[in-house]
């Protein structure tokens, strides 16, 4: 891809997001389990991590929490997954959650014809309320030396952006900055109805994120998110996403870069024939050029949530590794197939075996 990528002084790439505390009841439904295990994530953070756990890059998240012991679990799981925790803010709490508090997530993941089902308990939380001139930008991404931090790639997407007026001003201000540090922006459209319902709905939404989309470099989406999120149409797509031809897809992305000065564009398609078998398959548009990463049919699916992430930190890992761009599509593909097939928002996978699923390796027990 034609991308500057700055030498490597820090951080390879830092996040900006909302970080929840993830309930999942296994395979109860949420309102018949009394046992659920916790994780973490978020789309943002998601991306980070699968950068640090499986694909062994140096990431840091910019998050903020409510200083309580919700707060400290958080903070604990974000340790075992080996993502920098130093840009945190901590704020102080009420003792209640009236103004400030930790954004909680109940996902159950389907089976079947019964599909996944995700329940957000996050207003009003620390993060929400971040604003201009609270993060010390320039301090996070400069690179001056050997022994700064700095970092070469920012990442962040449309959950950060659809909070609040501030955080889309926040998130404006982050990747202006990265304009003064040579600083690689990637940002995942990642549309919520949940989150824009009360700020605007569709139509706020695709003005945020029109407004956004001048500072970005690599715009990254789903099926959904370049309709809803930037308004673009996809002929022949139905509401149920039934129908996901490429070249439909291709046709969309031409009109996307012609306006915007994308570097690439690069959209997931998958199609849920059940909620544990799915259809999947990737493109990138770079320079004008496609490329399709391997469709793979009949994927089995243990748990959706986070696939897209973990697409999004496979392709950025090819690009920061410096391979091309058919090479970083097929890594992200392949990372976002290998997600699906664990709990939870964030990959358990391994470089190794992200690069075997690249070469169509089998699934045989691995003695």
């Amino acid at each position: 891809m034609s991308l500057t990528i700055k030498p490597k002084s820090g951080w390879d790439l830092v996040s900006s997001g909302e970080v929840m505390l993830r309930f999942d009841p296994g395979e109860y439904r949420i309102w018949t389990t009394r046992n659920c295990k916790v994780s973490e994530g978020s789309g943002e953070y998601n991306v980070a991590r699968g950068l640090k756990r499986c694909l062994g890059l140096d990431t840091a998240v910019v998050a903020a929490f409510a200083k309580n012991p919700l707060g400290l679990l958080l903070q604990d799981l974000i340790y075992e997954g080996g993502v920098d925790s130093s840009l945190i803010r901590w704020v102080d709490y009420d003792g209640v959650g009236r103004t400030v508090r930790n954004g909680l997530n109940f996902t159950e993941r389907g089976f079947g014809v019964r599909s996944a089902l995700g329940c957000s308990d996050r207003g009003h939380t620390a993060v929400s309320a971040l604003k201009p001139g609270k993060i010390d930008w320039d301090s996070i991404l400069a690179s001056q030396g050997a022994s700064s931090e700095g970092t070469r790639w920012f990442h962040t997407g449309g959950i950060f952006s659809a909070w609040s007026e501030t955080t889309t001003e926040a998130a404006l201000e982050a990747m202006q900055a990265t304009r003064k540090h040579g600083v690689v922006v990637s940002y995942d459209l990642n549309y919520r109805d949940s989150l824009w319902k009360s700020f605007g709905g569709k139509k706020h939404a695709q003005k945020v994120n029109r407004a956004i989309a001048s500072y970005v470099d690599v715009m990254l989406g789903d099926e959904e998110d370049f309709s809803a999120a930037m308004g673009y149409e996809v002929a022949g797509m139905d509401e149920n996403l039934s129908c996901l031809d490429p070249e439909s897809f291709q046709h969309m992305m031409r009109q996307v870069v012609k306006d915007f000065p994308f570097k690439a564009v690069a959209t997931t398609l998958r199609k849920a024939t059940t909620a544990t078998s799915n259809e999947g398959g990737a493109i990138c548009c770079c320079e004008g050029d496609f490329f399709k990463a391997k469709n793979r049919e009949n994927l089995e699916i243990l748990d959706r949530v986070g696939g897209g992430d973990s697409f999004a930190s496979g392709l950025i890992y090819g690009v920061l590794a410096g391979n091309d761009a058919q090479w970083a599509v097929e890594c992200g593909a392949a990372h976002a197939a290998l997600a699906m097939t664990t709990p939870g928002d964030t990959s358990m996978a391994t470089l190794t075996e992200v690069l075997q699923v690249m070469k169509g390796a089998g699934a045989r027990i691995a003695r």
